[in-house]
């Protein structure tokens, strides 16, 4: 079991984050975004993954998987490159796993790539169909993403839990293509 959890709320509280996701039964505790400035440096990256990699050290301590999802400042650029890439070689694979939203493909980021690219690395993945056409959300199986392609490399990339996420009408017509995708 997986929830967010806010980056402000384990700098401020952790113990009782840790202590209610116990208690309920999580095993995997997920940051939307490290919350660094919209134009990091390196020191700020560095900064936002030391921090993180302590708080994935008292996550494990009580066993359970702390995870970083790729949102707002993973998408920033320090130095020409991306802060998301960065990342992985800042934050330690055994405390931090990363949770991906497939729809970052709007802004360049390719599901199947990463999970090569970096093998055992993730955990979970948010599920978006998208259209290149139409630079939007799209129900899965209708717009321009290769899911074979896409589940194939999550088993590379370490995924456990596939969530997809979506408004109900969508979610509805994703529902008979992911049934009968053979991967």
């Amino acid at each position: 079991m997986s929830s967010h959890f806010d980056i402000k709320e384990l700098r401020e509280n952790q113990a009782r984050s840790i202590a209610w996701a116990k208690d309920v039964g999580l095993t995997q505790m997920m940051v939307p975004s490290l919350g660094g400035p919209r134009h990091p440096t390196m020191d700020d990256v560095k900064r936002a993954a030391d921090e993180y990699n302590k708080i994935g050290e008292q996550t494990a301590k009580a066993g359970i998987q702390q995870g970083l999802h790729n949102e707002d400042f993973e998408l920033t650029r320090v130095d020409g490159k991306r802060t998301y890439d960065l990342l992985f070689d800042l934050l330690d694979p055994e405390l931090t796993k990363f949770q991906f939203q497939v729809s970052t493909i709007s802004r360049g980021y390719d599901a199947a790539e990463y999970f090569t690219k970096h093998p055992g690395r993730f955990i979970s993945m948010h599920v978006q169909g998208w259209s290149a056409k139409t630079r939007k959300i799209t129900a899965v199986g209708q717009g321009t993403l290769d899911w074979k392609k896409i589940f194939t490399a999550a088993k590379t990339g370490g995924i456990k839990n596939y969530f997809v996420e979506m408004d109900l009408n969508l979610m509805k017509a994703s529902v008979p293509y992911l049934r009968n995708l053979q991967v």
